[in-house]
C-alpha cells in the first residue's frame, strides 16, 4: 500500500514542479485530506455499494472549481481503479514531499508541563538552528518526563529530560557494582 500511495504522491509532486504551482498543491492537498480524514468520509469512499460514477460525482460537485484539475483528476483515477483507500497516504506523502522541497519539518516538543509563548518560540528557534531547517513546532505534555524536553523530528529523538538522565545514572551505577 505504501509503495503505491508514494507513486501517486511522486507523480502527483512531478506535476506541481512541470506547473509551478507547489504551494498550491500543498494548500489544496492539506484541504481534501483535512476533509477527507472524517471517518464517515472514509466509509463513503471505500463503500463497495457505492459506484465509482456516484463517488465520482460528489468529487465533482464538491470539489470542482476549488482544487487543481490534476489533484481531481488523482481523486478520478483512484475511483475508477478502485483504489480510494491509496487517496489520504498519498496526499500525506505528497504534504511530506512538499514539505521537503520547501526544507520544512515538523517537530514534537514533549515537556512534563506547559511552555509559554516565549519558551515556545525559544525552543522552535533553537531546534531550526540545529536543524538548518524551518521548524513547525507540535506541543505535548507528558508529566512523567519530570522535567526537560524530549525532541522528535525527522525519525530522531532528542532526550534530555530528567526521567532519561535518572534511568542512564541507574544503569551506570548497575554496571558499576557488576564489574
Amino acid at each position: 500500500m505504501e509503495r503505491l500511495s508514494l507513486l501517486y504522491a511522486s507523480a502527483l509532486f512531478d506535476i506541481a514542479l512541470k506547473h509551478d504551482a507547489v504551494q498550491e498543491f500543498l494548500d489544496q492537498a492539506t484541504y481534501l485530506r483535512n476533509t477527507m480524514q472524517d471517518a464517515g468520509y472514509l466509509r463513503l469512499l471505500t463503500h463497495p455499494n457505492i459506484s465509482a460514477l456516484e463517488k465520482k460525482a460528489l468529487f465533482r460537485s464538491v470539489y470542482s472549481g476549488t482544487i487543481h484539475s490534476d489533484l481531481l483528476g488523482f481523486l478520478f483515477l483512484t475511483t475508477d481503479k478502485n483504489r480510494e483507500e491509496f487517496i489520504l497516504p498519498a496526499l500525506t506523502a505528497l504534504i511530506g514531499m512538499i514539505d521537503r522541497y520547501h526544507n520544512k519539518v515538523t517537530a514534537t516538543l514533549t515537556t512534563a508541563t506547559s511552555l509559554n509563548e516565549v519558551q515556545a518560540a525559544e525552543m522552535k528557534s533553537l531546534i531550526s538552528e540545529r536543524l538548518n531547517k524551518t521548524v513547525e513546532l507540535s506541543l505535548k505534555i507528558d508529566p512523567s518526563i519530570i522535567g526537560g524536553p524530549y525532541v522528535f523530528v525527522d525519525g530522531y529523538y532528542i532526550n534530555w529530560t530528567v526521567k532519561q538522565r535518572l534511568h542512564d545514572l541507574t544503569t551506570h551505577m548497575k554496571e558499576g557494582c557488576s564489574a
